[in-house]
């Protein structure tokens, strides 16, 4: 087993770096939040980066979502390696396409950054309603709970889908999982070709269409042979999820990173079992962890090969103590006895003998639009399992005074480890907050031998608007997929917010809270809201000041005050030493503005005297 080195990169940079390299055209139409992977194919074929078998991709924008998954139904059908990124109406906009591609049994992946279909309002923010929307096709469907988990979910897909002749559609949590970045391990090029079998390759390339071997295909069927011909695909689903446990456990081996369809964590007798998949399946892990602690009898399901749903593996992977159960389900489907996970384990459970007098299943709602899913929650949707009758489809993380369907819940509860370091940045969508904060972690990731993890709460009017960023490191594996609710740092780069919001809501006593103001030492304390003013004193917080615009309009930058706020903040939170985190600033804004030209860089560095 040979080890990959560790990188800090977010979901969608990882998910496309396998993409590339298994591919030969890639056909894209940039959706929200799925649009960096088609960015970075797109950059990295302009740059002649070439794929596992040396060729360079060819990457074709259409014109609309619908034309790219025709195209990539044309390259399938010519024996080609191919692929494509989705999300939302995207996805929707494909399924005519899919269907076809589904229907001849063409290999090929489909990677979902998932995100909320547009119903009573738009929204580009992360559920699984996109991707429950295109169950009827027949597509595969693996579920990646981490970024992590979506880099290597995106080898095991690839590799499952030429093996099982199914298209996959790979989908994991758009912004929470697409745009977190983490320190992950990636698959190296020696690992993808012991994966990829070159014969299933060949199979797949001998199936394309030729005038030197001309086949049928693509045909009118009427009632006589139209119904057997949909059955006959019967085999391929029945031995499916046997196939893709196999591709996860040769992954396993090369890797040493083990996954199963259905992978259970918790007590060995437990009582409470929920089942769930997505990032939020982390959070529940987590929790679970905590709970155990306590001497909870309560376990989790994380699914990941959602379809085909593998009745036998499900069932199996529950212990046999079990007597409540709770499925969540990341989106809504009105008008339906219950939402799709939950239909289906209700399903298994009932084909294998189980009843619900030995079983009680409850169904819940979480996450919409990425609405905040946090430990707090899941303790709730554990303590619903211990009432004599559990409150069924029902939602959490919200309150519904409407209909009553919402479980109340401790918003005090908290997992979030003392080891940890965890900041906060409140900035503007034009003052490049977001960009250094990146920047930041990754110098941290890449500096420290600290796990990182950060993530950017984005305002839907994207420049002018508020951006928080979220940072979190420590000498552990960051496994946090839900906003910082105890920070130890608070950086507001924008002192008009504090008139706004509570930024230091979520500091914790001791903590350090930098302040860019053009008011100088003397004044700056009048200068705060009363409420900032109380929290000072009784969190006893350590309080810095800058006026950042003012070096930064000397420096010719404008707004863009992000490089002085990051040298600030590592000159305050002492993760690395001044001198060190300087060169580290100087070799980041190279990277970061080099194709801007000279004049940006010296700009920006001119910031750090």
């Amino acid at each position: 087993m040979k080890q990959e080195k560790y990188v800090i990169l977010d979901a969608n940079e990882a998910v496309a770096d396998v993409a590339y390299r298994l591919n030969e055209i890639i056909s894209i139409y940039p959706i929200t939040p799925s649009s960096p992977m088609a960015e970075w194919a797109d950059t990295w074929s302009a740059r002649k980066r070439e794929n596992l078998w040396g060729t360079v991709p060819e990457v074709v924008e259409m014109q609309s979502e619908g034309g790219a998954a025709g195209a990539l139904h044309g390259a399938l059908q010519t024996g080609a390696l191919s692929t494509t990124f989705t999300a939302s109406q995207g996805l929707l906009l494909m399924l005519p396409n899919l269907l076809k591609i589904v229907g001849e049994l063409t290999p090929t992946v489909l990677h979902i950054a998932a995100r909320t279909v547009a119903t009573h309002a738009l929204s580009i923010f992360g559920d699984h309603s996109d991707v429950m929307a295109a169950r009827f096709t027949g597509c595969s469907m693996l579920a990646a709970a981490s970024v992590q988990e979506a880099a290597d979910m995106a080898v095991i897909a690839h590799v499952f889908s030429l093996e099982s002749r199914i298209p996959v559609l790979h989908f994991f949590d758009g912004f929470r999982t697409s745009h977190e970045v983490n320190k992950i391990h990636t698959v190296n090029d020696d690992s993808l070709r012991q994966l990829i079998s070159a014969e299933k390759i060949k199979e797949h390339r001998q199936r394309g269409l030729t005038p030197e071997h001309p086949v049928l295909r693509g045909t009118a069927q009427n009632p006589d042979v139209f119904f057997q011909a949909r059955e006959a695909a019967n085999m391929y689903y029945e031995n499916a999820p046997e196939i893709a446990q196999q591709v996860m456990a040769k992954f396993a081996e090369l890797t040493g990173r083990d996954y199963r369809i259905f992978e259970y964590y918790g007590h060995a007798e437990a009582e409470r079992v929920i089942v769930i998949m997505g990032s939020a399946a982390v959070t529940v892990q987590e929790t679970v962890k905590l709970l155990l602690e306590q001497d909870e009898k309560v376990g989790v399901v994380l699914v990941r090969l959602y379809r085909p749903f593998a009745v036998k593996r499900f069932v199996a992977a529950l212990p046999s103590t079990v007597k409540k159960i709770a499925v969540l389900d990341r989106t809504k489907e009105s008008g339906s006895s219950g939402e799709p996970l939950y239909l289906d384990c209700v399903a298994a459970l009932h084909e294998a003998g189980k009843t619900f007098f030995e079983t009680e299943v409850v169904g819940g709602r979480y996450g919409l639009s990425s609405k905040e899913f946090t430990p707090a929650m899941v303790k709730a949707v554990f303590e619903n399992l211990t009432a004599e009758i559990s409150k069924k489809h029902f939602t959490i993380g919200i309150h519904d005074d409407i209909s009553g369907s919402s479980l109340d819940f401790d918003p005090e509860f908290s997992i979030e480890s003392a080891g940890v370091f965890r900041a906060v940045f409140y900035g503007l969508g034009s003052d490049g907050t977001v960009g250094a904060n990146k920047n930041t972690i990754k110098i941290i990731g890449e500096k420290t031998n600290n796990f990182v993890q950060g993530y950017f709460v984005y305002d839907s009017k994207k420049s002018g608007s508020i951006t928080i960023s979220h940072l979190r490191f420590g000498k552990q594996q960051i496994r946090a997929p839900y906003l910082i609710e105890k920070s130890n740092y608070v950086g507001c780069h924008q002192a008009t917010f504090l008139e706004q919001r509570d930024v230091l809501e979520t500091i914790i006593s001791g903590g350090t809270f930098l302040l860019n103001t053009h008011y100088d030492v003397e004044k700056v304390w009048h200068s705060l809201p009363r409420i900032t003013q109380e929290q000072l004193i009784r969190k006893k917080l350590s309080f810095y000041v800058i006026d950042a615009e003012k070096i930064s309009k000397q420096a010719g930058m404008g707004r863009r005050i992000n490089t002085i706020m990051q040298v600030c903040f590592f000159a305050t939170c002492g993760i690395l030493p001044r001198e060190e985190a300087i060169e580290a600033i100087k070799d980041s804004i190279h990277k970061t503005y080099g194709n801007k030209g000279h004049s940006v860089v010296d700009k920006n560095i001119k910031q750090l005297r």
